[in-house]
């Protein structure tokens, strides 16, 4: 006899959104002027980059281990996460004052995993166990059948989705103290827990409202799924996106969002990075990659909005300082503004002087040169980024480029090359 999957309902995140009220940040949904001007719309952000512990996580993280029963998690509880959702595990468990044991990609950004033992103080134990969330997920696993401890899911659990889904409880109940309308509501994508949650409640109080589930296109295993008719394991990962990286979506997620999702998106690791300066340098908003990805999102779906209220949600703010000039440089190579080549340069005075007046546009500008001169040869490579004035002029420096050298390697079109030599 064929089981039937557990279904979450709007009761559900009802009932979590009243356990978490008076424990969570009620963050704001902002009206954002910027992006309604520039998309023709009323755009409004659901700051959870404002959350206690700046993401969305701590809501799903809290009501799934408050619904553990009390013997149960003061033996421990255990998670596997990229950052936010230990964030999350880590507060809760330090307000509770129960054991944590919490397994990172050793790939996590350094801030995160500072912020986890800040929020867990002396009840967090950090396990950093695999490249990416899923051999964490299967090392934190194994750890609880080994120790008899409590696995807080991240995503595929009917009490983290609900969790999750109390967002949109403080959406609706803010959209109707301002009497607004929600159009469409775009939400990003990582594992499904909170697209599943949001739209679980959203379908049943707003059903008119379209959904649109936001991934980042090297990171697209929501997609896969409705493709495949079911979760499949992604072949390939960009962990750029990294709270959104996930290989494989769970069962009870994507049941859910299949049933409630209006569309999914997927967007460029580069527009996220266009986004991510944009919020930051225009409404002095912090957002990491993954909570960028509901507003980056606006760009390619630009004619859908037009005259519509839109509401984003910014899933979180852990963003590490330190990530700036990687996304600084993944956003110029997305516009096509930066581009780095190898070109054999003659071994001779006057070489560079020829290549700067012959090949280069007038407003180009050199961001990078590497050149060892090499004995006995007549032709040396060297590394050179050139940083466009204008990309329309990009054809004409390309041409140029093939008459100087005819052998000239683009590190745009060999991303092995780039990453070993920029």
């Amino acid at each position: 006899m064929q089981t039937r999957t557990p279904k979450l309902t709007e009761t559900d995140v009802t009932k979590a959104y009243a356990v978490l009220k008076p424990i969570v940040a009620h963050t704001a949904l902002e009206y954002n002027r910027y992006l309604s001007e520039r998309y023709h719309a009323n755009v409004y952000l659901k700051r959870e980059d404002q959350q206690l512990v700046r993401s969305f996580k701590l809501r799903g993280a809290y009501y799934a281990i408050s619904q553990t029963p009390a013997s149960t998690r003061q033996a421990g509880v255990v998670c596997a996460s990229a950052g936010n959702h230990a964030q999350g595990v880590a507060w809760t468990c330090n307000r509770m004052k129960i054991p944590a044991t919490i397994f990172m990609p050793t790939t996590t950004p350094a801030q995160k995993v500072n912020q986890v033992k800040y929020f867990g103080g002396d009840h967090a134990t950090i396990k950093l166990t695999g490249d990416t969330f899923d051999e964490s997920a299967t090392a934190a696993l194994d750890f609880c059948q080994n120790h008899g401890q409590t696995f807080i899911a991240p995503f595929d659990n009917l009490n983290t989705m609900a969790g999750q889904g109390s967002i949109a409880v403080e959406i609706f109940n803010d959209a109707a103290a301002q009497h607004l309308k929600v159009d469409e509501l775009f939400v990003a994508i990582g594992g499904g827990g909170l697209l599943s949650g949001i739209s679980t409640y959203t379908k049943a109080k707003s059903p008119k409202t379209t959904i649109v589930g936001v991934e980042p296109s090297g990171a697209a295993s929501m997609k896969a799924a409705f493709d495949a008719g079911q979760p499949v394991e992604l072949k390939a990962l960009d962990t750029f996106v990294d709270g959104a990286a996930v290989k494989k979506v769970g069962e009870l997620t994507y049941a859910t969002c299949r049933a409630n999702v209006d569309r999914l998106c997927q967007v460029p690791e580069g527009q996220v990075c266009n986004t991510i300066l944009d919020l930051y340098s225009k409404a002095a908003i912090v957002a990491e990659p993954a909570g960028a990805l509901s507003v980056a999102a606006l760009e390619a779906n630009k004619d859908r909005v037009v005259g519509k209220t839109v509401v984003c949600v910014i899933s979180g703010g852990n963003n590490d300082i330190n990530r700036m000039q990687e996304i600084e440089e993944r956003s110029l190579i997305y516009n096509q503004q930066q581009h780095y080549f190898v070109v054999n340069f003659a071994q001779r005075a006057g070489a560079l002087r020829e290549f700067v007046n012959h090949v280069l546009n007038p407003d180009d500008d050199i961001t990078k040169f590497e050149y060892t001169k090499k004995v006995n040869s007549t032709m040396g490579p060297c590394l050179i980024g050139v940083r466009l004035g204008n990309v329309a002029n990009l054809d004409q420096l390309l041409n140029r480029l093939q008459q100087f050298d005819p052998h000239y390697i683009n590190l745009q079109e060999n991303q092995a090359l780039y990453r070993m030599l920029v």
